[in-house]
């Protein structure tokens, strides 16, 4: 048993974990480029605990738990800080930060209504077999490539952040929406090959 949860891939999502807090406080002190270090450190180690755990035959039930909570506590929780205002630079604030309150809530609202939806549904038919869809897959490194240019754009001029923050803010917004609501008919079609499969 602890050979399978003691893996170099679950620590390694163990670790993009702990760096959470390391991300927050970082930002609490508006040092956003460490802040963007550490965010880029956090997605190697996604990147690498899924190569190796294929690579290594090293993937457990711990690890396909784990791997998906860790992505959305790092997300939710860069695009909740991130929304703050008193995140933002004081020093001359760029254009467009902090995040505007909508694109969070959208953030939140889709990755809190596909946890509610799957629970209701493992509830009522037992049906556990969840996986993510293509279009949530895009959102989810969608998101990550947002995190990363808000980051950049704490630091530099808003004269630059200006033009593409607006962009980015909308892209994530609609991406969370369209996939949320995808993701809806992508579980009833998970659910119908399941029902096709026992029979």
């Amino acid at each position: 048993m602890s050979s399978r949860i003691a893996t170099v891939p679950n620590l390694l999502t163990m670790l993009r974990m702990v760096l959470i807090p390391v991300f927050v406080s970082l930002l609490f002190y508006q040092r956003f480029y460490w802040a963007l270090a550490v965010f880029v450190l956090a997605g190697v180690t996604d990147g690498l605990d899924g190569l190796l755990a294929r690579r290594f035959n090293q993937k457990s039930q711990l690890g396909s738990i784990l791997d998906p909570i860790a992505d959305k506590l790092l997300l939710v929780t860069s695009f909740i800080v991130l929304a703050l205002p008193s995140i933002s630079p004081q020093q001359q604030p760029p254009s467009h930060l902090p995040v505007p309150f909508w694109v969070t809530t959208a953030v939140i609202s889709r990755d809190v209504f596909i946890l509610v939806g799957a629970a209701a549904i493992n509830v009522v038919t037992g049906f556990r077999s969840f996986r993510p869809s293509l279009l949530g897959k895009l959102n989810t490194v969608v998101q990550i490539v947002a995190v990363v240019l808000i980051l950049i754009a704490a630091g530099i001029p808003s004269y630059i952040s200006g033009y593409y923050l607006p962009t980015v803010y909308v892209t994530v917004f609609m991406l969370a929406i369209l996939s949320g609501i995808h993701y809806v008919f992508f579980a009833s079609k998970l659910l119908n090959e399941e029902r096709r499969a026992s029979e």
